[in-house]
């Protein structure tokens, strides 16, 4: 045992990390799994004993340095030397961006960016004295393309996907054995949609195409074993990056048309009536799992419930395309009457 390698996972209780976490104990590592929520903790320790591994749970606010660099001391204490680093945590609020509490927009980008950058920080103070270990950062397809309604989210996975860039260049001028990698997940199928704040009238959804938590997963261990620098889950999701990247106008126009009622269910929500994870874990009394409600979507790219709904999309992508276009016209005529009014002068 004591030669197994050693993984901390954050956003360990529920979700992508929850998956994650079994993952990594299927595959041989002993794990430390970071969260709030103690039952979802103590369950997700529970799952990666039964495959074998030392787990131990460390409730932790990620987005307090402190409590995570204390948790990456216990880890060493307890287990040994960090091999792997995860830091998946997050948490958001679902709304237009003016329905958005400002402490609620910085709690979000505390949780998601913030804990990113405590965590790596926490992990290269240990990685770097001892020249090994592997810090694998989550991101987002939305770290490449905004979308309505997920400003919080979306502001912090691009920062997380800037900061990951300019850590990584260190470590190369360094020459550093330390590697980072970043694996951008697409729509997941998680409790999150279950709790997150929200203010719209009804219930969130990941965007389609869904994926079962286990899909990314199973990524964040390659990348954690083979050391690649990048990768994005799914097919669809690589489509949407390099068309955000190649054009950013475009990727506006489709999002501002399909981006909004596809992250909506026809579930009203009860004022009052959900739990929200914001500010306190939803899941210290009872385990939630890794899954979210919508096993019967999450079949990835090729699921009949997404394959079906291609036809409008085509329609909607078609509309973009022409909006785009006549968005860049409609700036060269101002800038071309700009440019002769100056010259007349």
């Amino acid at each position: 045992m004591a030669d197994k390698k050693v993984a901390v996972i954050t956003g360990a209780s529920a979700g992508v990390g929850r998956a994650a976490a079994r993952m990594f104990a299927q595959n041989g590592f002993d794990v430390a799994l970071v969260a709030r929520g103690t039952a979802g903790l103590d369950a997700a320790a529970a799952e990666a004993r039964a495959q074998g591994a030392r787990a131990v749970a460390l409730p932790a606010d990620v987005s307090v340095f402190d409590e995570v660099d204390a948790a990456a001391s216990l880890v060493e204490e307890q287990l040994g030397p960090i091999d792997v680093w995860v830091n998946d945590a997050m948490t958001t609020v679902f709304a237009p961006v003016g329905d958005v509490k400002p402490n609620d927009f910085k709690r979000a980008v505390e949780v998601t960016f913030l804990g990113q950058v405590w965590g790596t920080m926490a992990a290269l103070s240990r990685m770097r004295p001892r020249d090994s270990g592997h810090i694998v950062n989550v991101g987002s397809a939305l770290a490449f393309i905004g979308i309505p309604l997920q400003s919080a989210y979306c502001s912090s996975k691009f920062a997380c996907r800037g900061f990951f860039e300019s850590v990584r260049s260190e470590l190369v001028h360094e020459g550093s054995h330390v590697k980072m990698s970043m694996v951008h997940l697409p729509a997941v199928n998680t409790p999150q949609f279950d709790w997150c704040e929200t203010t719209m009238h009804r219930h969130p959804q990941p965007v389609p195409p869904i994926y079962q938590p286990e899909v990314p997963a199973l990524a964040i261990l390659e990348a954690a074993l083979s050391g690649r620098r990048m990768k994005v889950v799914g097919s669809w999701n690589k489509m949407l990056v390099l068309a955000g990247r190649l054009f950013p106008g475009l990727a506006n126009q489709y999002a501002a048309l399909a981006a909004w009622d596809s992250q909506l269910t026809e579930e009203r929500v009860v004022p009052g009536d959900r739990p929200v994870n914001l500010y306190a874990p939803v899941d210290s009394e009872r385990d939630r799992g890794a899954r979210g409600q919508f096993d019967d979507k999450a079949g990835g790219f090729l699921d009949p419930s997404f394959l079906k709904t291609l036809p409008g999309t085509a329609r909607t992508f078609a509309t973009a395309v022409a909006r785009t276009v006549a968005e860049k016209r409609q700036h060269e005529l101002v800038g071309a009457a700009s440019t002769n009014g100056k010259a007349k002068q």
